[in-house]
């Protein structure tokens, strides 16, 4: 079965296809990016504006060409923070569905949550034990905890690198004022998130997914993309340390020429690396597997489980056949 994923998010629409059956290993075929930072185009009144619609409109419409050209059974499209929190989320809804075809469906954090543990069980199987898994995105910091597929605490809290580059930073780079109130205030945010976890007991394996933490492990000396998804990647609150005080005074600019670094996402990298900081010193985690799978994968395994074709989990609501 040759599915597509479209992942509208708050910087980016990704569309991955894979080659899957239930049982087996979802093997990547094609990955197309269109950087669109729909976040930055939330107006002042909470909607995303005409143009930010437009855009996810034409993205989606691109995307569902691609994945028809490429033979995709089925095409499954959610939004995550950017989407979910605009005020007109229903009308750009509508207008998606009516200018594309395309059904997106929005996921609630929890929900990205609880997918993104699933894929990160899957990758790593069972003999990790109790998995804690950290996951920062543009708009939301998600992290769920668990021995088995469902994780027994799955939370989101809007603590994502884009986010805070709009809210906390109002220079490029961020001023020493600017970076020692948000480690601060960081701090603050994610205490009642620790006693949550620290509550269900030590993990026995502590992993983090999504671009940001690649792009950090990567810059702490962790193997390259080239090496293949099965390298061994690690960041250590150490690196990390190091690492902040480094990028922390480099504009933008600079940032995209570092190998690991998207261009896309070179403005945000700073806040993100503060939030990975933040929480690693509030959970007292020393090290961070890398997991190369995150949300995308666990969209998919979920609709594998269930290749029935019906969603008993109610969290997916696929376009469909592709006709």
């Amino acid at each position: 079965m040759r599915l597509g994923v479209l992942d509208v998010g708050s910087n980016t629409v990704h569309l991955l296809v894979v080659d899957a059956h239930r049982g087996a290993h979802p093997t990547p075929m094609h990955s197309e990016k269109s950087v669109l930072r729909l976040a930055e185009k939330i107006n002042k009144n909470g909607d995303l504006s005409k143009d930010g619609v437009q855009d996810l409109a034409g993205a989606v419409e691109t995307a569902k060409e691609s994945a028809r050209r490429l033979g995709c059974e089925e095409l499954m499209a959610f939004g995550t923070s950017a989407v979910r929190e605009a005020k007109n989320v229903g009308k750009v809804l509508r207008k998606v569905t009516d200018q594309t075809g395309v059904e997106l469906r929005v996921l609630t954090g929890v929900e990205e949550a609880r997918l993104t543990f699933l894929a990160v069980r899957r990758w790593f199987g069972w003999s990790s034990g109790k998995l804690l898994v950290l996951d920062i995105g543009g708009g939301s910091l998600e992290v769920a905890m668990g021995i088995d597929e469902e994780p027994a605490l799955a939370e989101s809290v809007p603590l994502g690198a884009g986010r805070l580059t709009r809210t906390r930073f109002t220079k490029d780079p961020p001023t020493r004022p600017e970076l020692e109130t948000t480690e601060e205030w960081l701090e603050e945010q994610v205490a009642d998130l620790a006693r949550k976890v620290r509550q269900l007991g030590e993990p026995d394996r502590v992993v983090a997914t999504s671009k940001t933490f690649r792009s950090l492990a990567r810059l702490t000396g962790a193997a390259p993309s080239t090496a293949g998804p099965s390298a061994r990647r690690v960041l250590t609150d150490t690196a990390l340390r190091q690492l902040i005080k480094f990028i922390s005074r480099m504009p933008s600019t600079d940032l995209a020429q570092l190998e690991g670094v998207s261009s896309g996402r070179a403005h945000q990298l700073v806040a993100g690396a503060l939030v990975a900081q933040a929480t690693m010193r509030a959970l007292s985690l020393e090290v961070l597997e890398i997991c190369p799978w995150a949300l995308r994968e666990g969209v998919i395994l979920r609709r594998l489980d269930h290749s029935n074709g019906t969603d008993q989990t109610g969290l997916l609501t696929g376009q469909g056949r592709q006709g």
